[in-house]
């Protein structure tokens, strides 16, 4: 039993939103203790969110609403402070750090919080400095916050709540717009400041597997506002409870499972790097691999889209592509990959017309598209971008879903029933007569998808489709993407989800500073280090075990990849 006194603690709390018919999170038992680190996961609705929110104080006093138990925060009974003194004790990192942003530079963003409190201009730039170097930005001070890297910009949020030296830090979803290798580093540097610190952190995100690249102490499920586990992660890795609650596991233990290997304590399975195999199970993966055969590769279909030496930059001073050449074809599912700034969107914005090129030529079924405008490219070519605040132009979900049927002046009853099918697809239906300022990020995300999808367009480009998403709402959309694919619809994916990569794409495109350094199978790119360190991708658990094992990495996640599509279809 734990005899230290807890820094946060939920007794038979119940928040309820005055704008919702019943409470969010109800009847919460939760004690965290200084120096813990916490991962919370759950399905989209779950009420994590709400949870976080009563945390840093904007519940209730920026969404109101009724509270019934108690909650304390280092002593202080939240619902008897204010927003501002939380503050002093819990600093949030948001998922959209763009909208977390104050200063115009980084060195504003940073001090903001101090120069409110009228700290001497002195001592506010040497605690702004020092912040900075902690997080790898002291060269940034000067750069405005908007133009960096999403890993650059999760470090200013990171240091705009350190400087004030608060107890607690709160991630909410803090890998979904990195790339893997961001995402990495993000985590271990989370590790590093709780441990410099001492500090509480609790961290809410999807990717339980890279969430725990560095462990942690205990993991929260939550299930329709309430907790059903509280455990460590041996504890919950070795039961059920994750399929169950329909959470994805982390890769090596459903690879385990596939092999039929017992899971065990001794076996030490909270995370790829402590995991302990025995020589027999070790044996039960090679003679699982042995009876796994290779299939076909399909045959080769009409090309639909084709980029020749493709130059593009958005100034005279800078080319962000260079001599860029691909062909897609017709019922492709292709992966475009590579870090932050590689150049992934820019081509998707090419490929619509949004851009245009400095020199090549973008062909579309053997057609120079170089006159069409992007009326008539989005005829054919449907692109969902990856921050949904950059598409949404209606107030209601429903409207923003039907605009594209309304402006083609589609008959009313057809509008209704194609929006009302999108909208199921897409886990919104319930959700259809919201207004979209009402979603979360994540929501938000799947009401752009929704409004492309309607327009049933036969090329897809998706930027992040899954970012933000938990594995149901992950799997519906995928799932849906893939019978469109298997349709004849041709699918590209700007993506940093591996497990996307890998259960759903057969080619990966790789990007890198501007220019394409690889056109090649998901299986090949992961057994591939030096690639993968080019492309901020990093190596997946699935290479670990099969080197771990004896076995060939690329043939090793070759066979998981096609069982695991056997297994899910």
């Amino acid at each position: 039993m734990n005899m230290r006194e807890p820094i946060i603690s939920f007794k038979d709390y119940t928040y309820h939103y005055r704008a919702q018919a019943a409470p969010t999170i109800t009847d919460i038992n939760l004690e965290i203790y200084k120096g813990e680190r916490i991962i919370i996961v759950g399905p989209s609705g779950c009420g994590k969110s709400t949870l976080a929110h009563c945390l840093n104080g904007l519940n209730p006093f920026s969404y109101p609403g009724e509270i019934k138990g108690n909650l304390t925060i280092c002593g202080v009974e939240t619902a008897k402070s204010g927003i501002f003194e939380l503050s002093q004790y819990v600093g949030t990192v948001l998922q959209d750090t763009d909208g977390q942003f104050i200063g115009m530079t980084v060195l504003e963003d940073i001090a903001f919080s101090m120069e409110n409190e009228c700290i001497p201009q002195k001592e506010l730039i040497e605690r702004t400095k020092a912040e900075a170097e902690k997080v790898g930005l002291l060269s940034k001070l000067g750069d405005a916050p908007h133009a960096l890297s999403g890993g650059q910009k999760q470090r200013v949020s990171m240091a705009g709540v350190m400087v004030n030296q608060v107890p607690i830090l709160l991630f909410d979803e803090p890998l979904a717009n990195l790339d893997p290798a961001a995402g990495r580093d993000a985590i271990e540097l989370i590790d590093k400041l709780q441990k410099d610190g001492e500090k509480t952190v609790i961290i809410i995100e999807h990717r339980l597997e890279d969430a725990m690249h560095m462990g942690a102490d205990r993991i929260i499920m939550m299930e329709n506002g309430k907790i059903i586990s509280d455990s460590t992660p041996e504890e919950l890795f070795l039961s059920n409870k994750l399929i169950e609650a329909g959470i994805r596991e982390p890769l090596y233990l459903t690879a385990l499972k596939y092999a039929d290997v017992a899971l065990s304590k001794d076996m030490h399975v909270e995370r790829m790097q402590t995991l302990s195999l025995a020589d027999t199970h070790k044996e039960q993966i090679r003679k699982w691999f042995a009876k796994r055969q290779a299939k076909e590769p399909a045959p080769e279909r009409e090309e639909v889209l084709r980029v020749e030496n493709i130059h593009f930059g958005y100034t005279p001073e800078r080319e962000n592509l260079t001599d860029i050449s691909f062909t897609i074809r017709k019922g492709d599912m292709v992966s475009i990959v590579g870090k932050n700034g590689a150049g992934k969107s820019t081509m998707a914005k090419l490929l619509c017309g949004f851009e245009t090129p400095n020199k090549g030529k973008l062909y579309l079924r053997g057609r120079d598209m170089a006159e069409d405008t992007i009326k008539e490219r989005a005829a054919h070519i449907g692109y969902v971008m990856q921050n949904p605040n950059q598409m949404i132009s209606k107030p209601m979900i429903y409207d923003e879903v039907a605009l594209s049927l309304v402006m083609q002046k589609l008959p009313e009853e057809e509008i209704k029933e194609r929006v009302h099918e999108t909208l199921k697809i897409c886990g919104l239906y319930e959700f259809r007569n919201w207004p979209i300022n009402a979603l979360s990020y994540g929501q938000k995300k799947r009401v752009t998808i929704a409004s492309i999808l309607v327009s049933k367009p036969q090329i897809l480009i998706l930027d992040e489709p899954t970012a933000g998403q938990d594995f149901r709402h992950y799997t519906e959309i995928m799932e849906f993407l893939k019978e469109l694919n298997e349709k004849g619809y041709t699918v590209l994916m700007i993506t940093h989800d591996m497990h996307l990569m890998l259960e759903y794409t057969s080619r990966s495109l790789v990007f890198s500073e501007g220019r394409k350094i690889a056109d090649t199978t998901p299986e090949k790119l992961f057994a591939n280090p030096q690639l993968l360190q080019q492309a901020s991708l990093k190596e997946t658990s699935l290479y670990q075990l099969a080197k771990d094992c004896g076995l060939p990495e690329e043939a090793y996640i070759r066979a998981f990849i096609e069982y695991d599509r056997e297994v899910r279809s």
